[in-house]
């Protein structure tokens, strides 16, 4: 039999509160508890709380014939242990059926795959941490933030010990495949690729209660019709959606909770399909090919890319100076501190200053609390001025981090001008053994290498050492009488002397002329008489 494999995505970010320029090195608060707070009850009310039993109430029916499975990010669980306590037992009502995986993802729902893998890897831990500790189940299946895959980053993920990875199928990758096979990562085989399909989710998850759709109403008889038409080579059909799809996107009054009641019902009954979790359709299955992705691709918009993150300046801005502090917030102890760091990454704080207003501007305006992107860049950038602060006063300082780690750094974005001014000012004497046994002590500073190759030079003219030079000196000062140096004269005096000298020869000169002048007029006025 073929199988279905129902996947849903529960987040929550941490959402901003209004930050001002004028807050930033004043207030460390960043985030509003009370819109989070008010946010995750009315979701909680209108989709957690319902579906969840819904889902408890099918898994009791139909008994393990009917499995789902789910990814809960580590912001979401955070927000349900202090805002929503009732929503995180229902999840652990389901949890205890056995008819439930919970797969892995990053604990703050953030890009770090795109930049880092040590946050990236650190993040996952963290977010598997907590599965364990509410679910009871440690993760087999991973999938990415926003289903966000390439083949460079589902290596990552094989190398932590994932077997199976969830992305989307999208055409520009698959081209004529199909995204009803199981697939391998092209990079390492072992890693099993489940793609989603993107055409009967979002018949579900967006066009369902859209009633300018021509297939609009959906019922579970067309929709099981749908299913049966699929190929029957066709091994399984991926259904990846979000969670807020029942009564939250889709209201209750659409009728989407007795289309989910009815659905397994129409599926046992009408098509040879099976409810399987990823796990389990990962072990009946075997890839029928490596999928070649070079460039990450998502689930997210038409173009099925990072653009709806990474597609503008002011996305990249804030993106890039954000992890350019990375290394200098590892060695924070600051548990507040760290916590920020977590929330910041969220990549909802970027989703909010797209720019796209044709292709899919209705579904960003939906989940956006701004009115504009410009409004979102310029509230993340104060939040996180203010953090750099804290970051840059709370960090250790330069000399007690490892050698190796500086090196690791770019020294322009990672280790301010303070903290290189106490890294040349810790920097201890450094002793060297000359050929006499005498230790020359060298400072690190360039005024004392440079006075170092000075005295290198005098050693090397004199030929003497320095030991015996110094006596020899004193010798000679004690020996040698006095001498009386002679005045230095500047150039100004020199030049003058010249010019007064040059002036009492020419008057000389003109003396002698009119000397001899007069002597012959008189000896003309003798001859004339005579």
């Amino acid at each position: 039999m073929r199988s279905i494999c129902f996947y849903f995505q529960v987040h929550q970010p941490f959402r901003l509160r209004t930050y001002r320029f004028f807050d930033i090195g004043s207030n460390h608060h960043y985030f509003d508890d009370y819109a989070n707070r008010t946010i995750l009850r009315k979701v909680a009310e209108k989709c957690y709380l319902p579906t969840n039993q819904t889902m408890l109430d099918l898994i009791k029916e139909y008994g393990s014939a009917f499995k789902i499975s789910y990814s809960l990010s580590g912001t979401v669980i955070d927000q349900f242990e202090m805002y929503g306590p009732d929503v995180l037992d229902s999840f652990k009502r389901l949890a205890e059926t056995g008819c439930v995986e919970f797969i892995a993802e990053t604990y703050s729902h953030s890009l770090s795959a795109l930049k880092s893998k040590e946050e990236f890897t650190n993040q996952v831990n963290a977010q598997v941490k907590k599965i364990q500790h509410h679910f009871g189940q440690t993760p087999k299946t991973f999938r990415n933030t926003e289903l966000i895959y390439s083949d460079s980053i589902g290596s990552m993920v094989a190398d932590m010990g994932f077997k199976t990875m969830l992305t989307e199928g999208a055409k520009h990758v698959l081209g004529w495949k199909s995204p009803n096979y199981m697939y391998c990562n092209a990079i390492n085989p072992k890693l099993k690729m489940l793609l989603k399909n993107f055409q009967l989710s979002d018949d579900i998850a967006f066009r369902f209660s859209q009633s300018s759709w021509n297939e609009w109403p959906l019922t579970t008889e067309k929709y099981v019709n749908w299913l049966n038409l699929v190929d029957p080579k066709q091994e399984v059909i991926n259904l990846f959606m979000d969670y807020e799809t029942f009564g939250e996107h889709q209201w209750a009054d659409s009728g989407i909770f007795e289309f989910l009641k009815a659905l397994p019902q129409r599926v046992f009954t009408n098509s040879n399909y099976m409810f399987k979790t990823p796990s389990e359709v990962s072990e009946i299955l075997q890839p029928v090919s490596p999928i070649h992705v070079p460039t990450p691709i998502s689930w997210a918009d038409e173009e099925r890319d990072l653009t709806a993150w990474l597609g503008n300046e002011l996305q990249d801005e804030a993106f890039y100076r954000l992890y350019e502090f990375e290394q200098k917030v590892k060695y924070c102890k600051d548990e507040n501190l760290l916590t920020d760091w977590k929330y910041l990454q969220t990549s909802d704080h970027f989703y909010y200053m797209c720019t796209k207003w044709f292709s899919d501007g209705d579904v960003h305006k939906y989940f956006n609390p701004y009115n504009t992107p410009y409004e979102a860049f310029i509230n993340y950038m104060n939040a996180l001025s203010d953090f750099i602060i804290r970051v840059e006063d709370a960090c250790k300082p330069a000399s007690v981090i490892p050698h190796d780690t500086i090196k690791d750094m770019s020294s322009e974005n990672t280790i301010s001008g303070k903290t290189k001014e106490k890294v040349v000012s810790t920097t201890k004497p450094i002793s060297k053994k000359t050929s006499n046994s005498k230790v020359l002590t060298e400072q690190t500073s360039n005024a004392a290498k440079a006075k170092t190759i000075k005295s290198a030079k005098i050693e090397k003219k004199t030929d003497v050492k320095p030991a015996k030079a110094i006596e020899l000196k004193k010798e000679k000062t004690k020996k040698a009488e006095p001498v009386i140096k002679p005045k230095k004269t500047s150039k100004k005096t020199k030049v003058d002397d010249k010019a007064s000298k040059s002036l009492k020869t020419a008057k000389n000169d003109k003396k002698n002329t009119d000397n001899t002048t007069n002597k012959e007029k008189l000896e003309k006025k003798k001859t004339k008489k005579k």
